[in-house]
């Protein structure tokens, strides 16, 4: 719209100006006949007849005056605009100055035009960082809130616990064994936690680096298997291992043991109910999928897409409980992005399985 506007006053003053130089030639011929009345009007017709014709004279006098004012009302509406949006430059960039992160408009002014486009830059970078601050700055908060919270519990339970011991408010050795069993298990709680805390800052760093090796994932899943043997008998359960063949992947070993470790730590929490545990294995394609399942109660549907997010927790009621530190689902999600894999959860009244696919090694 500005643009056709423009275009129309640029046609607009040069039919003018041009009409006007024409009506100032007349005159100025006018004058030059009563300057010079031995001139008659009849011989310098007959002389343009005879040498140019009239034709051929009116362009060559038309012409030339239509062109000189349109190119000097052409370059007189670019000085213009120029100017206004250099003007425009001048305040957006004030008012980026006051806090504003608004786009500027991007005009064909040329070089003017390019200023624009990397103000434009600028204010992206700035927007995107200034999200970023924000999103820090909220974490750093939910991260203050939620470890004073994680720690205060099991610090409690501990000195509750060692302070019946230490004031003797205890009946006989079995009551005693009884306490420091309690405080062991919270303690153990706390160091999980600050094991969490401490892999969780360092993925926040970006300071986790893989070691890649060649893994049989299978083997891998058996040995981790056993190692929760004794905690499957205390709570009552039981393994179900379904791998087929030989599951080989580039991993780094300590980092994904850390997420099956996790998954299965939660199947067992969660799933008691259904007394069994299934570890599953395949090849598919050139990934290799592993599920670990169990039948304990369903994750709500509305919770499922936020499982991986850092300190959520399905069972707010029971956090306290049975809760972990709500970061261990994120931190295997993270591992497993590294890898450059995918993780994800289904939830059903029958099952729950979390679902890791790897790409499969076939060198």
């Amino acid at each position: 719209m500005k643009a056709s506007l423009r275009f129309l006053a640029w046609l607009f003053w040069t039919v003018i100006a041009s009409l006007v130089s024409l009506f100032v030639l007349i005159l100025l011929a006018r004058l030059f006949y009563v300057v010079f009345p031995s001139l008659s009007f009849y011989t310098i017709v007959l002389w343009i007849n005879r040498n140019i014709g009239f034709p051929l004279a009116y362009y060559l006098m038309g012409v030339p005056i239509i062109l000189l004012f349109s190119l000097y009302f052409y370059r007189r509406g670019i000085r213009r605009h120029e100017k206004k949006y250099l003007e425009l430059l001048i305040e957006e960039v004030h008012k980026i100055e006051d806090g504003s992160v608004r786009k500027i408009p991007v005009e064909n002014v040329g070089q003017l035009g390019q200023l624009a486009t990397d103000i434009n830059r600028m204010v992206e970078r700035l927007r995107t960082s200034m999200e970023e601050e924000r999103r820090a700055e909220q974490t750093k908060n939910e991260l203050i809130t939620n470890v004073s919270h994680d720690l205060r519990t099991p610090l409690t339970s501990i000195t509750g616990y060692l302070g019946l011991i230490e004031q003797d408010r205890y009946r006989d050795e079995v009551e005693l064994r009884y306490y420091v069993n309690m405080a062991y298990e919270e303690s153990l709680r706390l160091k999980q936690l600050l094991q969490d805390l401490f892999e969780y800052t360092r993925m926040q760093n970006k300071e986790m680096k893989l070691d890649k090796t060649r893994i049989n994932l299978a083997e891998m899943l058996h040995q981790i298997s056993a190692h929760f043997g004794w905690q499957m008998q205390e709570s009552g359960m039981e393994f179900r291992i379904y791998l087929q063949g030989p599951l080989l992947v580039q991993a780094d070993g300590d980092k994904l043991r850390r997420v099956y470790e996790n998954l299965i730590t939660n199947a067992i929490r969660y799933g008691q109910e259904g007394r069994y545990v299934d570890i599953r294995g395949w090849q598919e394609g050139n990934e290799v999928v592993t599920e670990v399942v169990n039948y304990g109660e369903p994750i709500p549907a509305a919770d499922q897409p936020h499982l991986f997010d850092r300190f959520y927790r399905v069972e707010k009621s029971r956090a306290v409980d049975t809760g972990g530190s709500g970061i261990g689902l994120a931190i295997a999600k993270h591992v497993v992005e590294l890898h450059q894999g995918g993780i994800g959860v289904e939830s059903n009244e029958f099952r729950t399985a979390f679902i890791v696919r790897l790409h499969r090694d076939v060198t």
